[in-house]
């Protein structure tokens, strides 16, 4: 059996407070879009918020949807800050470890355009790559 939209306690203790013509004026569907706004908290305030109800054909229930995006503002348990204290870690060391890698490369070319060899008879092959690219 299929369970109205008149029949969530939310919306009966609104349509309660209105005049019963003007209650019984809003169809299922201006009901479902009441619903879902007076469902939305006061305190959620989003980037992104999206909700809604939807009815699949032949199904006798109605579904909803929410996506929610934003700064968490909540505190942090003890392991959440942990994770989070790694994650930022991680991130930063990640950060320099490429830094590094970039500039140990742009010297290595600056090395090899100068005509200077540290080994003889030795090379990478990454100064004979970055002209060849260039000349393309």
């Amino acid at each position: 059996m299929q369970k109205e939209i008149r029949n969530e306690e939310a919306i009966k203790t609104l349509l309660d407070k209105m005049p019963d013509k003007v209650a019984n004026s809003f169809d299922e569907l201006q009901l479902s879009h009441l619903y879902t706004a007076i469902g939305t908290r006061s305190w959620g305030n989003h980037s992104l918020d999206c909700r809604g109800t939807f009815k699949i054909p032949l199904i006798p229930k109605r579904y909803y949807f929410v996506l929610l995006f934003g700064q968490n503002r909540r505190d942090l348990s003890r392991s959440e800050r942990s994770i989070s204290a790694l994650g930022v870690t991680a991130a930063i060391s990640a950060f320099v470890l490429f830094s590094l890698l970039l500039g140990v490369l742009g010297l290595y070319l600056i090395k090899s355009a100068l005509g200077i060899n540290i080994f003889d008879n030795y090379s990478f092959g990454i100064w004979s790559w970055f002209k060849e690219l260039m000349q393309k």
